[in-house]
């Protein structure tokens, strides 16, 4: 904790109404403690000192303390006792919506009137700035998307400046540490500057941060120089940290399960555990995949992403705090701030890359129960997405000066499709990239696009690179706790710098049991779940229109919808992709028999038979690719035809969609003299990632007769 000569919000305290204030203090957290937590209950020796702080001497305040500790309770009472005493509304700057809505009902019990801005309710945005202009709010909770809006942000710093207090929750996403997760979250410092000869007092709160994490937020908030000074009225940051072990939660690994057994676990689990709970996995495709199947097996579970409409997230997450569905198969979407007192498991199908963000996903469980059931089963894809997410967002220089140039040279707003032809990066890469230097000030978004502001860039490597070493450190942390290295709470504990680590007595190391089903499977399960998952079905989107700057215009006339037989890593299938990372040469009779059962399955739908197979040209496995289609075409009776033909080198690889299709529409061609059946043709390739390829494949191909062609691929990329 940082100290100073006066503790704050001691009565000796400089402030002549210390006195008063430190009893109006006092009493608001009283009373706030007793409204959300029971008439029984009494303040933490930390609440009182937070409020004290932002009451009485109007410090900046940083509170790191465990999931369920009241952290909300002290910005509600500080927020009482303020508008008790005159001062203006309190700003929240809250990163989740699920997370707003569970603030907006607590404030409410604290009898504070609150209101949110953010998305999902653009409708309700002047009525509820027309209420804070009239001093009807106590409390407006901001998202920080909110932030990187030119017109918001403008209207923030006013209504900043009349606030009685700014409270930023899950504080741990302004650390430069958390720079990929919300990027506009760092932009909360530059606005907190702005506002430091203010006096307004800051409260920044999380369950999940480490030594490292906690130093650079509360250098941020309080701007602490070696002096001590750089907060309002010099002095530094408040720290108040405590223990992160939570006793209510019974840890348990259980490593070494492939795949489909994972599956068949969490199926026969959800049959024996009590209560309701959280099922976390890595991808979005997995939630669907996973809850398919867990529906199949009769449990009653919900899908849940940041891809789905904020209506149906908000749904699934009543749907979860009313028990009336068994588990929730979440992305960590799902996470921060969902409030669900008695969610009474939490299991991951693979693991977080680090132990931060698992602590922070695991605290969702046990906060109103004695016992909560917490299971990590780590996956042999781990690795290779702890890599992935390490460095996937970090700006490399080149790409960062390509941007810039493209935006120098229009001097105008440009779009991120613009950008895309200009720089000849993908679309994401360009979203990521422009929200990291956007928080740099280098550039900014406007009415119809993005702007350089002028103000340059400086790339700064050693900072990168020590990002991509804290996150190895930490993957290394992951690691170590998956294999069962020492009581698995203590481990979280140490990780996160925890003052007072402890064995806990309760997780599967210490004792050495396990939650039911163990590590014994009844190899029927699996069987099932290979069963479901090779017969699911992988429907192909085709591409709609061709991207600007190409000889094509419009909407593209190719590929109808069509079907894989694999997508990304599916469960049942790790043959098949292992297959085709080989040397070029036959598929197996294993691979083949499951494409044909692609094709029985997808033939109730078709409008019109296939005529025919072609096969697409590869430069690197053509034995493989016509082999395949050969011996499709054996059982279907369809005759090949090799109508395709490429020239030159291949297309440059990760590169935008212009490039690429110019690149393909200058090397890929049907061959001379080849007729075509009329009809529909089966277009078949081992691998598809963006489309493209198969795209301008089957547009050639409908110029040449065909009247369909139907994509039918092994293996498609995310």
């Amino acid at each position: 904790m940082a100290t100073t000569d006066t503790p704050p919000g001691d009565p000796a305290s400089p402030n002549p109404r210390a006195a008063e204030l430190t009893a109006l203090a006092d009493t608001h957290l009283e009373q706030v403690i007793a409204a959300m937590a029971g008439p029984d209950a009494t303040p933490r020796d930390d609440q009182r000192a937070a409020v004290r702080a932002l009451v009485v001497d109007r410090r900046r305040v940083l509170v790191v303390q465990a999931t369920g500790w009241g952290k909300s309770a002290v910005y509600w009472a500080a927020t009482s006792a303020l508008r008790a005493d005159g001062s203006g509304p309190t700003f929240v700057i809250s990163p989740l919506l699920a997370l707003m809505r569970d603030q907006i009902d607590a404030a409410g019990r604290a009898g504070l009137r609150a209101a949110t801005i953010n998305s999902a309710n653009v409708d309700d945005w002047d009525a509820t700035l027309e209420q804070l202009s009239r001093d009807e709010l106590d409390v407006l909770l901001i998202s920080p998307e909110r932030l990187a809006n030119p017109k918001f942000a403008r209207q923030a710093t006013a209504m900043l400046a009349k606030a009685g207090l700014i409270v930023i929750d899950e504080a741990h996403c302004i650390s430069d540490w958390g720079f990929d997760f919300r990027p506009d979250y760092q932009r909360i410092s530059r606005i907190l500057t702005l506002q430091a000869q203010s006096g307004v007092p800051v409260l920044a709160t999380t369950a999940t941060a480490n030594e490292r994490v906690t130093t650079d937020v509360a250098a941020q908030l309080g701007a602490v120089g070696p002096d001590g000074e750089g907060a309002p009225g010099g002095q530094p940051t408040v720290v108040l940290r405590g223990t992160l072990a939570r006793a209510s939660l019974r840890l348990a690994v259980i490593d070494g399960l492939g795949p489909l057994e994972r599956y068949a676990w969490v199926d026969r689990a959800l049959g024996t555990l009590a209560g309701s709970g959280i099922v976390y996995v890595s991808t979005v495709a997995e939630t669907e995949r996973l809850t398919s199947y867990l529906r199949h097996r009769g449990h009653d579970v919900a899908p849940y992403s940041g891809q789905l409409d904020p209506a149906e997230r908000a749904r699934t997450e009543d749907a979860l705090r009313a028990n009336q569905v068994k588990a929730v198969v979440a992305t960590s979407a799902l996470g921060m701030g969902y409030d669900k007192p008695d969610l009474a498991f939490c299991v991951h199908l693979g693991s977080p890359d680090s132990p931060v963000a698992y602590y922070q996903q695991i605290g969702r469980a046990g906060r109103a129960l004695d016992d909560a059931v917490v299971v990590l089963l780590p996956a042999e894809t781990d690795e290779r997405l702890w890599e992935w997410f390490a460095t996937a967002s970090i700006p490399k220089r080149d790409e960062v000066t390509a941007v810039l140039a493209a935006l120098d040279d229009e001097r105008a707003p440009m779009s991120v499709p613009a950008l895309e032809s200009a720089t000849g990066l993908r679309r994401g890469r360009i979203e990521q990239l422009l929200r990291v230097v956007a928080v740099e000030g280098v550039v900014e978004r406007v009415d119809g696009g993005w702007v350089s502001t002028g103000a340059g860039y400086t790339h700064d490597q050693a900072k990168w690179d020590e990002v991509r070493e804290v996150r190895a450190r930490e993957a290394d942390i992951m690691r170590a706790y998956a294999r069962g290295r020492g009581c698995l709470m203590m481990f979280l504990q140490q990780a996160l710098d925890d003052p007072d680590p402890q064995p806990c007595g309760r997780c599967s190391v210490c004792t050495g049991e396990l939650p039911e089903p163990g590590r014994h499977l009844d190899p029927a399960d699996i069987e099932a779940a290979r069963s479901f998952l090779r017969g699911a079905d992988v429907v192909i989107e085709p591409r709609k229109r061709w991207p600007g700057g190409v000889d094509r215009k419009g909407a593209i006339v190719g590929c109808d919808i069509g079907r894989a037989l694999v997508f990304a890593d599916t469960p049942g299938w790790g043959e098949a992709v292992a297959q085709l990372s080989g040397r070029d040469g036959p598929l197996s009779d294993e691979i083949v028999d499951g494409m044909v059962k692609v094709l029985t399955r997808w033939r109730g739908s078709w409008a019109a038979r296939p005529v025919a197979i072609v096969p697409m040209p590869s430069r690197r496995v053509p034995v493989r690719i016509h082999d395949l289609a050969e011996r499709i075409g054996a059982v279907g009776k369809l005759p090949v035809i090799d109508a395709l033909e490429v020239t030159g080198p291949p297309p440059p690889a990760d590169t935008a969609a212009k490039p690429r299709v110019e690149h393909l529409l200058a090397s890929l061609s049907v061959r001379p003299g080849v007729e075509l059946p009329a009809g529909p043709v089966l277009l078949v390739d081992d691998t598809y990632r963006s489309g493209w390829t198969m795209t301008v494949a089957a547009a050639l191909l409908r110029e040449a007769g065909a009247t369909a062609v139907m994509p039918l691929v092994v293996h498609q990329l995310p």
